[in-house]
């Protein structure tokens, strides 16, 4: 990528301070720099990093007090907001790495497999028997797709991703190195042995549009019917979302949280990390749950904010950890007066 700060601004509908000329081709932290880079600023507290940033462009916004003859970089761009703004010119440039197209004669395709126009299929990827691969999929090594599974429009898919039989993944997904798509289900039955019968994981998973799935997270198949992962969720790294739990669109949900089989999250949530869901709970709208809590109840209401293990209303939990900060010196108390109180009636006997 290389750009003229004009160029940055007719893209951003900016307004430009200082030399629309002046070249870019990459990116820097404000407080890290360096010539021929662009960076921004959107927290006030880095405010002081654009009188010594060696940055050649800084976007801020338009409300944004300082003038480019104040500035160390030699061009500014004014824009409604400075973080989005930047987050547009990462993604042009994300986008462009993966332009490539064609087949690689390393590939396994099998019969009856449809594959669309402008795809890349790279070296040793599998597509089983019946798959769809819609139009403009990138599928980078040592993917797996297996039998009747369908891939949505321009989704990509990062290398060693496994999806197992019958599952489908919409358009625009991306999922990242690791995953693991339609596993089956953590479902045994007790027998009277002590020994556990499986009992056989016959449903899908299906991804709807815009998913995101970071790096070795794993979405169990359904035993009957589907685990739904719907519209517009973005989910971290190493999260576990087990068998027929289904996740409302637009929530977002952090690292190494586990939900436990057949729940089922409202859309627009926020989930912290480390959060754990017992099973078949119900999780209303945009619902907001502070990292580590532990969720073993329904929450019905809506827009609710929850912490603590087991997690209850948040402003109820931060008074409540100010009493449990103080136990230590409370039970220092309690026993300097029980020691007094016995001190007192020895006196009186």
């Amino acid at each position: 990528m290389e750009y003229t700060a004009q160029e940055i601004a007719e893209i951003l509908n900016g307004e430009i301070e200082g030399d629309p000329q002046i070249k870019v081709s990459g990116f820097s932290k404000i407080e890290e720099g360096k010539a021929g880079t662009i960076s921004f600023i959107a927290n006030p507290k880095y405010s002081k990093y654009l009188h010594t940033t060696k940055a050649s462009v800084v976007l801020i916004n338009k409300d944004f007090k300082e003038e480019a003859s104040n500035a160390g970089a030699h061009a500014l761009i004014r824009v409604d907001d400075a973080y989005q703004a930047f987050a547009r010119l990462l993604t042009l440039q994300d986008d462009g790495k993966l332009k490539r197209n064609g087949i690689s004669d390393k590939a396994s395709i099998k019969e009856g497999a449809t594959v669309g126009e402008n795809v890349l299929i790279d070296d040793f990827v599998y597509i089983g028997e019946n798959a769809v691969i819609e139009d403009e999929v990138k599928l980078l090594p040592h993917t797996f797709i297996g039998e009747g599974v369908v891939v949505g429009k321009g989704t990509v898919i990062y290398p060693g991703v496994k999806i197992y039989n019958h599952c489908r993944v919409g358009a625009n997904c991306r999922i990242h190195a690791g995953v693991v798509i339609g596993s089956d289900g953590f479902g045994f039955a007790p027998q009277s042995n002590n020994h556990y019968q499986k009992i056989p994981q016959v449903g899908n998973v299906i991804i709807e549009d815009h998913v995101e799935i970071g790096s070795n997270t794993s979405i169990d198949r359904a035993t009957i019917g589907s685990t739904v992962i719907h519209r517009g969720v973005k989910l971290d790294n190493l999260i576990q979302v087990a068998h027929n739990c289904e996740i409302g669109e637009n929530t977002v949900i952090a690292a190494q949280v586990g939900i436990a089989g057949s729940t089922k999250i409202g859309r627009d949530c926020m989930i912290g990390g480390q959060v754990g869901f017992v099973g078949h709970l119900t999780i209303a709208d945009q619902v907001k749950i502070a990292a580590q809590s532990g969720i073993t109840s329904n929450i019905k209401k809506t827009g609710q904010v929850v912490q603590g293990s087991p997690a209850f209303e948040f402003g109820k939990y931060q008074k409540s950890y100010v009493c449990f900060r103080q136990l230590p010196d409370v039970c220092q108390r309690i026993n300097q007066l029980e020691e007094q109180v016995k001190q007192l009636t020895q006196k009186k006997e």
